[in-house]
């Protein structure tokens, strides 16, 4: 079954790959990898600002996360023009802006993680990182990068 196939089935529809806010690239690819930039929680086109542990709950964070996995899958398909080309998902890096109180960045990350595992099945099986930091660009909730396998490359 092809990702576009399964992406349906789920009823995910990507959102559009956003351009880059600085001096960087989407995604970069090299020796057989995809090298995404860190992506910040959107949804529907608007940005996810806040904190975790101060103006915003654990369910919102983690939809947060799964707003910056899909603008991963987003910028991954405008590179490689198809998901089909993801051989696996090799590692995530989540940062979760959060007061230094809140220790449930595992958690809040796991929106990124379980759609990885939604899309990819095994292939989608990563390691990971999940950090808490004090400040995100433009006040975001969540950021994600990701570091990808391809096929053929």
């Amino acid at each position: 079954m092809s990702i576009e196939t399964r992406l349906q089935e789920l009823g995910i529809t990507l959102p559009q790959a956003a351009a880059p806010v600085a001096s960087y690239v989407p995604v970069v690819i090299h020796n057989g990898l995809a090298f995404v930039s860190g992506q910040v929680s959107m949804i529907d086109g608007e940005r996810i600002n806040g904190r975790l542990g101060e103006d915003m709950s654990l369910e919102d964070g983690i939809k947060a996360a799964r707003g910056c996995g899909l603008m991963i899958l987003a910028q991954l398909k405008a590179a490689l023009g198809s998901l089909d080309r993801v051989e696996r998902v090799v590692k995530l890096g989540g940062f979760v802006n959060s007061t230094p109180d809140f220790t449930d960045q595992p958690k809040v990350v796991n929106g990124a993680s379980d759609l990885m595992l939604e899309v990819f099945g095994e292939a989608g099986k990563h390691a990971r990182a999940a950090v808490g930091v004090s400040a995100l660009p433009l006040g975001v909730a969540v950021e994600v990068d990701a570091v990808v396998a391809i096929k053929g490359d």
